[in-house]
């Protein structure tokens, strides 16, 4: 049942992809009135590109070889970003493009028509005909020469657009205001990511936090995504961004990658560097389960995390707590609340360590005092965070669930198109501070 859901909305999706390319296609080709290559090039693009997109989302999944992998993700993954902001372009300048077309049709003067020959006078002779004379030879009539029919009248023509009718101008005039709309605003996204992500400071009081440890930072970091598109280079920018803090613990709350420790290891590696006063942990998101969830608790621990699998360990003046991520439940490795901590002495305060935000519940229920969790990349592009809104409690930032905290991160890389818009990658310093005198 599940598999045939899938497939159900598989097939929806693509179909919805379909109309939309067609749809894109009619307006930015055809009513541009595009012909010979650039129609040719036109059409193709809007064949090859949603191609290269489906490319991309599953060729992770479909086992191909890495190389690929990154070849078709930076065009596929960008021209759904581009798609997104074109479509809601050209949809926003629909009416306008109603308003103009029909403005045009009122001041366009209806076709004048030629008014019809008057009939000949018919003459009457004087005298009747002499029946015994001749006829006099008539000349022989020629058919007057063909005439060329006047050219329909053109709808006129827009100042510098010669030989282009009004219609096809509103076309490209706003087909071009979209394009570059889109094009704007995605390469700004581009750029905010591949920069690396910028210092968020944030102040959480905690009512059991002795006063010895007021002031203890911790530098949450989440859906960082190391994949086919962003790699090693990203990971060191992240690592430099970490230290420069100088943080007292790290914290990874999940979606650290996309894909194998056999393709992202060395991507993976400057994350041996990381420095702080009390160690890195790492809790698994649901895309680690989606790469094979135990090779990456393996590997990291190998560069110096230390993975908290529904565990527990004792920092300075409070608990520090993790559970797997829900993902882990189809494999028999979810998160167990009651193992990490059912047994932990509540006088202390306790900070959790959880990839999604809906745990928060559960959270509540075993009197955490502050749950440090990701996930969301705070919708990543407009729109998006109101579909992640639907889906989880807190979008990004700090809320307060009765006795218990949530801080949700944006995140530190992007998943699928590298690209945020309205909602910047960060690197979060949780600072700690105490209510006891």
């Amino acid at each position: 049942m599940t598999v045939l859901v899938f497939v159900l909305v598989a097939l929806a999706v693509l179909a919805l992809l379909a109309l939309v390319h067609r749809w894109l296609w009619i307006r930015l080709v055809r009513d541009t009135g595009l012909t010979g290559w650039a129609r040719r090039t036109g059409t193709a693009a809007f064949i090859a590109l949603p191609l290269l997109s489906v490319a991309a989302l599953t060729a992770g999944r479909a086992g191909a070889p890495f190389l690929l992998q990154q070849v078709v993700s930076w065009p596929g993954y960008l021209w759904l970003a581009v798609l997104l902001y074109l479509t809601l372009a050209m949809l926003a300048l629909e009416p306008v493009r109603a308003v103009w077309l029909r403005r045009l049709r009122a001041a366009s003067p209806a076709p004048a028509t030629a008014p019809a020959p008057a009939p000949e006078p018919v003459r009457v002779p004087d005298t009747a005909p002499d029946p015994q004379s001749r006829p006099a030879s008539r000349p022989e009539s020629r058919p007057e020469p063909d005439r060329e029919p006047a050219p329909a009248a053109s709808e006129g023509t827009a100042s510098g657009a010669t030989g282009t009718t009004r219609w096809v101008f509103v076309a490209r005039t706003l087909g071009g205001v979209a394009a570059a709309a889109a094009l704007a605003t995605v390469g700004q996204g581009t750029y905010g990511v591949l920069r690396g992500p910028r210092v968020k400071r944030v102040t959480v009081p905690l009512a059991r936090l002795p006063r010895a440890q007021h002031g203890f930072r911790i530098a949450v970091v989440s859906d960082v995504h190391l994949g086919p598109v962003l790699g090693r280079a990203h990971t060191q920018r992240i690592v430099d961004t970490i230290n420069s803090t100088q943080p007292d613990l790290v914290a990874v709350v999940g979606d650290l990658v996309d894909g194998d420790v056999a393709d992202l290891g060395p991507a993976a590696e400057p994350l041996a560097r990381i420095r702080s006063r009390h160690g890195s942990f790492f809790v698994t998101g649901n895309h680690e389960y989606f790469s094979g969830a135990q090779q990456w608790v393996d590997h990291v621990r190998e560069l110096g995390l230390h993975p908290l699998e529904n565990a527990r360990t004792e920092m300075p003046g409070f608990d520090l707590a993790g559970v797997n991520d829900v993902a882990g439940e189809r494999e028999g490795h979810g998160p167990d609340f009651a193992k990490a901590l059912g047994d932990r002495d509540r006088a202390r305060a306790s900070v959790l360590l959880a990839h999604q935000p809906v745990v928060i519940h559960d959270a509540v229920r075993y009197g955490v005092d502050l749950q440090l969790s990701g996930h969301t990349h705070g919708g990543q592009m407009w729109p998006g965070e109101y579909l992640a809104d639907l889906a989880n409690p807190t979008v990004a930032g700090l809320e307060r669930y009765g006795d218990t905290q949530l801080y949700v991160s944006r995140g530190a890389g992007a998943w699928g198109p590298p690209v945020r818009v309205g909602a910047p990658s960060d690197i979060t310093v949780v600072e700690l501070a105490s209510y006891q005198t």
